[in-house]
């Protein structure tokens, strides 16, 4: 969505790859689920490439692990990516893993045994930095730079001595880590004051219940964590300070944003974390844990923590599923601008960019394609003049969403939600984002007539994007075995 400006059941990946490969009887074959970019869409990086833009990338691609899908096949002029979604976060660590990690550099593969001093965040940073002195040495052309950081996403991997600077901080647990998140939310004004804040800490029974060990063992993989964010945040201002220095950082556009929602996911009782497994030898001791022979992640409890208000996590169609923090920074724009609670979507990218650079999106047509025009809307108006323009979602506009059979549609402050449930009684919920970011209250009995309006516009945004829905959606969910076809299937360096 956010390198097309279009929905991602159009541009190709209507669910994630890994769960269209291990359902291809629902999906393949089917437009929308190609399982990687497709050609329906005209890519920033390509728009900008053809406007005459150096184009680099360093970080994740999860766009497609083919040859012939590759980011120098979408537009990248320079790019080191890592193909799948996720992966070890030291090359020197665990060969043999869910996610073998699948690197290439412009169009060669790359046998990962090679990257000398690799830790994920470090080298990809630098490779755009080295990247972006190339292009001021030869050709000094704008540039469009893309970079997509792994981390924090699991495996939990830092370095020691970051990691020893958290000892301590999250012995508490997550039920007082979300209190004291939404106490500082409420002081920085990033949650109006009438806000509905959850009132039942459900965590906190389960924390009591754990021993000391298990304890510290959970709170070291928040410090583990919190260290990779600083790390992260130490390679952006690498980056920063090269833009600075080249005095290119005043006519810059930078977007940072997170990924969507925390991740919740549970590795305990999967292959990837049992050393009995052929090949695999992780240690995930206390003492260990962290290191590049460690497979750990922080699981629900402290992901609910980090998300509150909001409801639940990464995975899930709710508000902690899909709300991510986002930060703009160009001086050119001279707005006023602190916070803003507008609603928009990764789909404004795009346009906002394109807008920025005044370049015009293509239209139907591009490269000798037949392409659809982006769904988003740019961002320029109201980052002009707040007081004046109301981003257009935020009024105008039905926002739909659907995962793994979840399905969601939003206009102005309302939402409405279907969570499928194993026992099939799952109905459509409606509530008012405006003061219940948490989903709390439920008001399909009080406004059917506004449920109604919202369900009919889902069906509408359904057949508009090709959503293809099994119908047992809750036979439908994402497993990390999942990743292994989509690894064995991917073309390998031979």
């Amino acid at each position: 969505m956010l390198l097309s400006g279009t929905d991602n059941h159009i541009a190709g990946l209507g669910q994630m790859a890994e769960l269209i490969i291990s359902h291809l009887d629902i999906w393949q074959g089917k437009s929308g689920y190609e399982g990687y970019l497709n050609d329906r869409v005209a890519a920033l990086s390509e728009i900008l490439q053809d406007a005459g833009y150096f184009t680099t990338m360093s970080g994740k691609w999860h766009l497609g692990l083919m040859a012939d899908q590759i980011p120098g096949k979408r537009g990248f002029e320079n790019s080191f990516a890592l193909l799948p979604g996720a992966g070890n976060h030291y090359a020197d660590g665990v060969s043999k893993s869910l996610l073998p990690p699948i690197y290439v550099r412009n169009f060669t593969y790359i046998d990962y045994r090679t990257l000398k001093d690799f830790y994920s965040s470090d080298y990809f940073a630098t490779e755009l930095i080295e990247s972006l002195k190339s292009n001021m040495m030869k050709n000094k052309k704008p540039f469009f730079a893309y970079l997509p950081f792994t981390a924090p996403h699991w495996p939990l991997q830092a370095p020691a001595d970051i990691i020893a600077k958290y000892k301590g901080v999250y012995d508490k647990g997550p039920s007082v880590l979300r209190k004291n998140r939404l106490k500082t939310q409420r002081k920085l004004c990033l949650l109006p004051s009438d806000t509905i804040l959850p009132v039942v800490d459900t965590d906190q029974q389960e924390w009591d219940k754990l021993t000391p060990a298990e304890q510290a063992f959970s709170a070291k993989t928040m410090e583990i964590y919190a260290a990779m964010v600083e790390r992260m945040d130490f390679d952006i201002g690498r980056v920063v300070n090269y833009l600075k220095e080249s005095k290119q950082l005043e006519n810059t556009f930078i977007l940072f944003m997170s990924d969507n929602g925390a991740e919740g996911i549970t590795l305990e009782g999967i292959p990837i974390s049992s050393s009995s497994q052929t090949g695999l030898h992780f240690n995930n001791s206390y003492e260990n844990i962290g290191n590049k022979d460690s497979f750990i992640a922080y699981g629900p409890y402290w992901a609910q923590a980090a998300t509150a208000p909001s409801r639940i996590f990464k995975g899930y169609i709710t508000e902690g599923g899909i709300g991510c923090p986002a930060i703009v920074f160009y001086p050119k724009l001279k707005t006023s601008l602190d916070i803003s609670h507008e609603f928009t979507t990764v789909m404004d990218i795009l346009p906002t960019i394109l807008e920025l650079a005044d370049i015009p999106h293509p239209g139907t047509t591009f490269r000798n394609r037949t392409v659809v025009t982006p769904r988003g809307k740019s961002w320029l108006p109201y980052l002009l003049n707040p007081n004046k323009h109301i981003h257009v979602h935020s009024k105008h506009d039905f926002t739909g969403w659907e995962l793994f059979g979840q399905r969601a549609i939003r206009h102005g402050n309302y939402k409405a939600i279907l969570m499928p449930n194993e026992a099939n009684t799952a109905k459509w919920e409606l509530y008012d984002l405006s003061r219940d970011k948490g989903e709390l209250i439920n008001l399909a009995d009080e406004r059917p007539d506004l449920l109604k309006e919202l369900v009919e516009a889902w069906f509408k945004y359904e057949a508009e994007t090709g959503v293809i829905i099994p119908e047992d959606g809750w036979a439908v969910r994402l497993n990390p075995d999942d990743f292994r076809p989509a690894i064995e299937n991917a073309t390998s360096p031979s």
